[in-house]
Formats: C-alpha cells, sequence, structure tokens
C-alpha cells in the first residue's frame, strides 16, 4: 500500500548534506551524488524531492495524461451518442415523461447535426468531431456515464476531485504524488485555460490535504507572450548565478523558519515552489513556444487559441509533465442552454482539429500508446428542450438543460481498448441504463491504467486513510485493451 503519514515526519535538523541538497535548488547533492557514483536516485535520496519520478504500484500501461474538458456540459446526443428515435418524437412529450431536471423542460429535441460512422469500427460520431472521428478506431466511447446531480459546481468537483463537497486532491495531484514527474524543470500538473479560470476556479487543480507541491500550475493560455504566459519567467536584472546565490541564502533563512515549524506542510511547500520556479527558468520558456515546431506540425493543429494550447500540451507531456488538462475556456462555455446548434458548432470548429491533430501526432511519435487522453465535460445535457425561464435563456427554446443521469466522455491510448463503445443511454439520450459508468468507476479505472490499485493507492491524513476514489468505485476492465 502506497501511504503516507504527514503525523509522523521527522524533526528537521539542517545537518551538512542537507544542506547540500536544500541549498542551491539541490545542486550541491547532484555534485555529491555524481562524485560518489549515486546518480540521480541517490541524489533524490538525499534531497528528499518529492517530484522525482516513483514507481507506481505495477506496472501501468500509461504514463501520462492529457486531460480536454469541455467545461460547461457538451451535450451527448449531438456529439458522440446518436439518438434517431428523436426525430420520431421530434415536438412531442417523451413517453412517460422527463426524469427530474435541473429547469423546466418539454418536448423532444432532434439533434441538428448528422451522424457518420467512421473507420474499421464503424463507429457513429456526429460532424461536428470529423477530425477526431478520424481516431475513432484508437478511442474508446463510453456512452454511460453519470454523475450525481445536474449543477456544475459539485459536478466539476466529483470529476476533478472524487468528491462533490468536500476539501479533496484532484486527480492531477494523485498521479503526481504517486509518480512524480520526469522533468524537475517544469511543473508535474499544469492546468490551462484561456482568459481566466473555469467554474469552482484553482478548486479543480487542488491539492487538498496532499502537498501543496502536488497543486497544478495554472497557466491563461490566452496570453502568446511567454513573459505573460508564464509571469517571472526570466530575470532580467541579474545573471543565473547570482540569482541561485541569492536564493541559496533565502533557502537558509526558510530553513531556519521551518526548524521552529516542525512538520509544517504549507512552508515546505512553499519552498519547494520557490526551487521549481526557479527551475522552470531554464526550460519552460522552450517547452510553451510553439514556433519551436515544425511548420507542418502547426499547420496539423491549425491556427487559434486552442491549437496553440493543445499543441503545448503535447510538447509538455513530450518533456515529462505528468499531467496536463486543458479546459475550453473561462466560466463554462459548453453550458448551452439556447441556441445549442450555433454555440456547439462554435466550440466544436475551435477544438476538433487540434484535438484530431493531438491523436495523430501522439501516435505518430510513438507517444499514443503510453499517453492517455480523455475527453469530456462534467455532464452532459438533455435530450429534450430547456423551457424558456425569465434570465436563464433569453425566452427562446432551442437549448439543453444539464443532464448528470446519462452522457459521454472518451478515452484514447495509454492502454485503452480503441475502437469500442462502451455502455448505452435508453433510446432517448437520457439516462444510462446499459453497464453503467460512474465518475468513481472512471476514476478507479484510470489509476489501473496509470499502475495504481484505487483502494490501496491512499494518503493518511486526519486519522484514516483516503483515496481519490473514497469508499467507491470499480475498474471498468472493458475498457482496457
Amino acid at each position: 500500500m502506497q501511504t503516507h503519514h504527514p503525523e509522523s515526519l521527522p524533526n528537521i535538523a539542517v545537518s551538512r548534506r542537507d544542506m547540500l541538497s536544500r541549498c542551491g535548488m539541490g545542486f550541491g547533492a547532484l555534485a555529491l551524488a555524481d562524485i560518489m557514483g549515486g546518480g540521480a536516485a541517490s541524489a533524490g535520496a538525499a534531497s528528499g524531492n518529492p517530484l522525482l519520478p516513483k514507481g507506481a504500484q505495477f506496472p501501468g500501461k500509461a504514463k501520462r495524461v492529457i486531460h480536454l474538458f469541455m467545461n460547461g456540459g457538451p451535450s451527448q446526443v449531438d456529439t458522440f451518442d446518436p439518438k434517431p428515435t428523436l426525430q420520431k418524437y421530434a415536438g412531442q412529450i417523451l413517453p412517460g415523461g422527463n426524469l427530474k431536471t435541473e429547469r423546466p423542460t418539454g418536448a423532444a429535441f432532434p439533434s441538428p447535426f448528422r451522424f457518420r460512422r467512421y473507420g474499421e469500427s464503424g463507429i457513429e460520431v456526429s460532424d461536428l468531431f470529423p477530425h477526431v472521428a478520424q481516431s475513432i478506431d484508437d478511442i474508446a466511447v463510453i456512452r454511460s456515464m453519470h454523475a450525481n446531480v445536474p449543477n456544475h459546481e459539485p459536478s466539476l468537483l466529483l470529476m476533478n476531485c472524487g468528491e462533490a463537497r468536500l476539501v479533496r486532491p484532484s486527480l492531477g495531484s494523485w498521479l503526481s504524488y504517486g509518480l512524480g514527474t520526469e522533468n524537475q524543470n517544469l511543473p508535474a500538473f499544469v492546468a490551462m485555460c484561456p482568459g481566466g479560470y473555469p467554474i469552482q476556479e484553482s478548486q479543480n487543480w487542488q491539492a487538498g490535504f496532499l502537498p501543496g507541491i502536488y497543486q497544478g500550475t495554472y497557466i491563461d493560455t490566452k496570453h502568446t507572450q511567454i513573459e505573460k504566459l508564464i509571469e517571472d519567467i526570466r530575470n532580467d536584472r541579474i545573471q543565473p548565478d547570482q540569482q541561485s546565490l541569492q536564493l541559496d541564502l533565502l533557502r537558509q533563512l526558510n530553513n531556519r523558519h521551518l526548524e521552529s515549524r516542525t512538520g509544517d506542510a504549507q512552508l515546505e511547500s512553499r519552498i519547494q515552489s520557490f526551487e521549481l520556479a526557479f527551475r522552470m527558468q531554464t526550460e519552460a520558456a522552450e517547452a510553451f513556444d510553439i514556433n519551436h515546431e515544425p511548420k507542418h506540425i502547426r499547420e496539423m493543429y491549425g491556427d487559434g487559441l486552442h491549437a496553440r494550447q493543445i499543441l503545448i500540451a503535447r510538447r509538455l507531456v513530450e518533456r515529462g509533465v505528468r499531467y496536463v488538462q486543458i479546459w475550453h475556456g473561462a466560466g463554462q462555455p459548453w453550458d448551452n442552454h439556447d441556441d445549442i446548434e450555433v454555440n456547439h458548432r462554435r466550440l466544436a470548429n475551435q477544438c476538433d482539429q487540434p484535438i484530431g491533430a493531438l491523436l495523430k501526432d501522439l501516435k505518430q511519435r510513438g507517444m499514443l500508446e503510453d499517453t492517455l487522453v480523455i475527453w469530456g465535460g462534467e455532464f452532459g445535457r438533455t435530450p429534450v428542450v430547456e423551457m424558456p425561464k425569465k434570465g436563464s435563456n433569453a425566452g427562446k427554446i432551442n437549448g439543453r438543460d444539464h443532464n448528470h443521469w446519462g452522457f459521454t466522455m472518451w478515452m484514447a491510448g495509454g492502454g485503452v481498448k480503441g475502437g469500442y463503445v462502451h455502455g448505452a443511454t435508453d433510446e432517448f439520450g437520457f439516462k444510462a441504463v446499459e453497464n453503467k459508468v460512474h465518475v468513481h468507476d472512471l476514476h478507479a479505472t484510470i489509476l489501473k491504467l496509470m499502475g495504481f490499485d484505487h483502494e490501496k493507492f491512499t494518503y493518511h491524513y486526519a486519522g484514516r486513510e483516503f483515496r481519490l476514489t473514497d469508499v467507491h468505485g470499480n475498474v471498468v476492465e472493458e475498457l482496457i485493451a
């Protein structure tokens, strides 16, 4: 069992070996280890660097994750879950009435988008995602997802942290804690959202009760200049060796401060974040600059903000970042209570080509087999129209309400069974009825793909062992190749 007991941390004393490891960003320990023939592993043991690569509980099929988050809730019946029966009942109340939704809903609303079969698997995909559909034989489509409530805030936290109400570590933080990262000059966990924060803001990539070094690093990808993309990435006032001396002194002062506050995880995490920020100056600027990519690769991803941030994601995982989460935009852009045809088409046009390019690009580099790509939102949408309500949907009757009863997500690469459809919603696309997959089940499956037993991957906090799936979750073995 992989577990951690913060209550049992030893008293921190600054020995000469500790000073070598802690001062100068750990470079002293690296030099000592090299002299003694110990290599990087010995240096890691000496430095106590929490981000150094670690072994999983068993060999995992995936080494890294790219999570494409369509925040707001994309409609399953307009994307990856065709329901021709809706056409038969168009403009009519569905038989048996509607399940309870967040707002009043009305008649059946057939999808305005055409579905086609793609690949050898013949899986149907909406014409919203023709580029993604070209890789459908590498994709496992989960049409039977379900969550707990039809509200954004708790559903976002459930999808990201496994808990809808209480403070819990995010999935990216759990994986960073369990596996570390392969590049010490970049964060283990990066969350990119253009133009601001999604609903629930930084709680979506929080470290919770895990050490703060495992929290996601937020990047506002609306910026193209590296100095705005990553603040203070360059220091134009002093040379790196002089800055290192300054930080050495700061580290000594911090250690002295820490001695009187033994086991202060927040203070230790802040010290570690200073070190990471210093190390990022050597590599982050290059990693986030897509101009280093060949012209044909940039053209494959296309133009625009989403092409840029998805290409950056590939560059980050290629350089050893463990978990990259890409949000579509600030707030909840896919939350289309009205004008769903116009809005879903606009949103899909922004991301379809770069997502399709990402899948092809990873595959041609031999990275798709051990990179897990996840697509989806926090829930889906109703197959019936949302009724107009003052201040809600501008009096229109051409959108869909929230729907947590049944929705679609997909995964590709990382040991996932490609060209496969798992589960089903009812004939109208409202409720998951076959091989249902709860968010906890999804998390359990992701952890297994990464090399962890979700029931044994725990962290000791507040007197008990906590895990991402709490006391829930079952691995969906059918999704694994």
